[in-house]
């Protein structure tokens, strides 16, 4: 489980109430007016930093920016001890370093570690892409991505540093290689020979992206914001990639799902006007009547934390709308295909 999602939210109980009522709606009513599977509008540019392989930026609605950097270089490989030339085109995860830095918080905070943690779980999850950054047997590219929020978290900044590296990785070229077999590497001095890391004129899988679903009662709302994630009762990090077809019709895969620890179970329950002495109500004696009489008699319209996990039903069906076609993970890979790179 992540470490929890935002700093803290300051909303009222009451507060809290309405908007958690509002979102429970048939169809559920944001703050923003958004509907459950619209994303935010946002801006993308690629090959905004000189002297890289690689890079993007992008920039949420609510003024969240990130960039990513992308540098390679050739590195020499571990003598494997197999001959069978297949094996040794398998790629290791050690090839690939991805850092992320957060404004306010130390490199080793939980936060930052997460995020590169799930970042990196994604992009090495099915192999695809450290085979790529094979050479020959004796040599590989090593990848670096720099991660850099450019502003506060203002909301869970998981899709946005995954968006941003997708970006970048579709817009990394490496020199093209002059040698052949298991020669020492010597490649092309003109960078407009230079190949893409992932053609788009190919069959080759592109970079993954991670969406952020979260759930309120039957509700599965797309890309929440942070005043939504205060009253989620389950959020998950979705990673999906492409699935190379012989068609053009595109088809995901699911790489990688994760829990997220809402600010929801940090906030202050409210108080119900039959034991609110405030408002003509009797106050409860005991603790463990208090907590009784909050948690488990539930007044309907009080705000109260979420308590325990996802159904497995719930899960199944939050992961079901990512991956459906036409869907909104469709939708926003549609999206980035139409940034130009170069």
């Amino acid at each position: 489980m992540a470490p929890s999602a935002l700093q803290q939210i300051l909303l009222s109980p009451a507060e809290l109430s309405y908007l958690h009522t509002s979102l429970s709606y048939t169809p559920p009513i944001r703050p923003d007016g958004r509907t459950s599977t619209q994303f935010r509008p946002l801006i993308a540019e690629c090959d905004i930093l000189p002297g890289t392989n690689g890079s993007a930026r992008i920039c949420f609605a609510d003024g969240t920016e990130a960039i990513v950097g992308i540098k390679a270089e050739v590195e020499k490989s571990r003598p494997t001890f197999r001959e069978d030339e297949d094996e040794g085109k398998k790629g290791r995860n050690e090839w690939v370093e991805i850092s992320v830095e957060i404004p306010g918080f130390r490199d080793d905070d939980s936060m930052p570690v997460f995020l590169g943690a799930m970042l990196s779980e994604a992009l090495l999850a099915d192999g695809s892409f450290v085979e790529r950054l094979w050479i020959n047997r004796r040599f590989h590219w090593k990848i670096y991505l720099d991660i850099l929020l450019l502003s506060q978290p203002l909301s869970y900044p998981l899709p946005l540093l995954s968006l941003t590296t997708h970006l970048a990785l579709l817009s990394t070229r490496l020199p093209a290689l002059k040698s052949e077999q298991d020669e020492d590497p010597l490649f092309n001095d003109d960078w407009d020979a230079a190949v893409y890391l992932f053609p788009r004129e190919s069959d080759i899988a592109r970079p993954p992206i991670t969406l952020l679903v979260m759930a309120v009662g039957s509700n599965i709302i797309f890309d929440p914001s942070k005043e939504e994630l205060a009253v989620a009762e389950s959020v998950l990090a979705v990673s999906v990639a492409e699935r190379p077809t012989d068609d053009e019709s595109r088809s995901l895969k699911l790489l990688a799902v994760r829990t997220i620890d809402p600010p929801s179970r940090l906030t202050q329950p409210g108080v119900a006007n039959e034991v609110n002495t405030a408002t003509g109500g009797t106050a409860v004696g005991s603790v463990g009547e208090r907590v009784l009489k909050r948690e488990i008699k539930g007044e309907k319209g009080v705000w109260q934390p979420p308590r325990g996990g996802a159904k497995r039903v719930l899960v199944r069906e939050m992961i079901r709308r990512v991956l459906e076609p036409g869907g909104v993970a469709d939708e926003v890979l549609e999206g980035l295909e139409g940034v130009e790179l170069g």
